[in-house]
């Protein structure tokens, strides 16, 4: 969702800057040649239809109506784009400690790839879950997984976490392709 965001907010500050643009360009062709027609955007057409419009017509109302959707639509995305933060156990009443899921997943990892036959590891955190997934050249995922299982779960345990997650573990070994 955070990206989503980011592009949105990205797009939306390059249509307001190319707006600006051909403001700043409008502004001085119509300041140098005041008799000549508009540049690019015909903005006398545009001055002389809304002159006719007044706050109570429809479009006016279809307009305001959307802008508002739009409004409320953003800000419940941007609302939603709150870091995902995995909550520590609280070391006093008033301090409350959290890291992020990132740290956690570098943690896992450095430990599951010190790990005896294990040649890689990818590993993903949230508060909610840990997935590893490790590849062995040596072991078989039967031998492998579990002795994984029980160093992820131990070491998750060790943290002092909120929130205890799931964790799962996945292997992939050459020898179990044979």
């Amino acid at each position: 969702m955070r990206v989503f965001v980011r592009l949105l907010s990205t797009l939306l500050g390059l249509a307001v800057a190319v707006a600006g643009a051909l403001l700043a360009v409008e502004v001085g062709w119509h300041w140098w040649r005041p008799a000549d027609a508009p540049l690019i955007v015909p903005w006398p057409d545009w001055q002389a239809s809304l002159s006719t419009m007044n706050w109570a017509g429809g479009p006016v109302r279809l307009v305001a109506a959307l802008v508002a959707v739009t409004g409320l639509v953003l800000l419940l995305f941007a609302a939603s784009a709150r870091r995902r933060a995995v909550r520590l156990t609280d070391p006093a009443e008033e301090v409350s400690v959290t890291t992020t899921p990132r740290s956690l997943a570098r943690l896992v990892g450095r430990h599951v790839r010190a790990e005896d036959n294990v040649t890689g590891a990818s590993v993903t955190a949230s508060a909610k879950k840990v997935r590893v997934r490790a590849t062995s050249r040596l072991s078989t995922e039967g031998d492998l997984r579990p002795e994984l299982l029980e160093t992820v779960r131990a070491l998750v345990a060790d943290v002092p976490l909120a929130r205890t997650p799931k964790v799962s573990v996945v292997v992939d070994s050459p020898k179990d392709r044979r």
